[in-house]
């Protein structure tokens, strides 16, 4: 429990910050999740706009630190291969 009025404040600013994360996480998520599911499904077009809208909500997770920088690249860079070896193959 608090005691002072300055760790009041740093729990309520944590508290925020934690479903304001919570959020975004949660959207990265479903995105890189239907990016994936686009892929595997086979549809170059549909996946292309899939991986897009991905690679954007990661690249602003992490601007905001939400994610780490290295996990939003790592992420961005296997769904871009894993697109481009579909787009090739057909």
């Amino acid at each position: 429990m608090a005691n002072h009025p300055s760790a009041e404040k740093r729990n309520r600013q944590r508290l925020e910050r934690t479903v304001r994360n919570k959020s975004i996480t949660s959207s990265v998520r479903t995105a890189v999740k239907k990016a994936r599911l686009a892929i595997e499904t086979g549809d170059a077009a549909v996946a292309t706009v899939a991986v897009k809208t991905a690679s954007v909500a990661l690249a602003k997770a992490s601007s905001k630190g939400v994610v780490p920088d290295k996990t939003a690249s790592r992420v961005t860079s296997r769904i871009q291969s894993q697109l481009h070896k579909l787009s090739s193959q057909g």
